[in-house]
């Protein structure tokens, strides 16, 4: 019994174990943590916004660009930061509108990983 019972459920068991394994190995240098959710970018004053991944980043191999109204593109300065998987965002600055910070970056075992996180520049608080 115990024998036709896995032979039924043996290839459905298999499948959702792929299905597992395949989205860990898709989950490459995602963003767990902004400052810009502690930290607001206050209109007219340069910053750095912080991104932590989830994974060690190769800057050297990643981009960063400040999307504007008009989707214009500014590419960014980026540092690493104290801790593994920080990156430092340099962004200049900016007056009240809509933006985006856009991110293209790899991860130390080499897997791309593309991203956008809007953001809101407000004199009001």
């Amino acid at each position: 019994m115990i024998q036709t019972l896995f032979a039924r459920l043996g290839p459905f068991l298999l499948l959702g174990l792929l299905f597992v394994n395949s989205s860990e190995v898709s989950a490459h240098a995602v963003v767990t943590e902004s400052s810009l959710k502690q930290h607001p970018i206050e209109v007219n004053h340069q910053t750095e916004v912080a991104l932590h991944f989830n994974s060690g980043v190769e800057l050297a191999l990643s981009k960063v660009f400040l999307v504007s109204k008009g989707d214009v593109f500014h590419p960014l300065d980026i540092a690493k930061g104290k801790k593994p998987g920080q990156m430092l965002i340099k962004i200049p600055a900016l007056e009240e509108g809509d933006y985006a910070i856009k991110y293209k970056v790899f991860a130390a075992d080499g897997h791309l990983t593309e991203d956008v996180i809007r953001f809101k520049v407000s004199a009001q608080r």
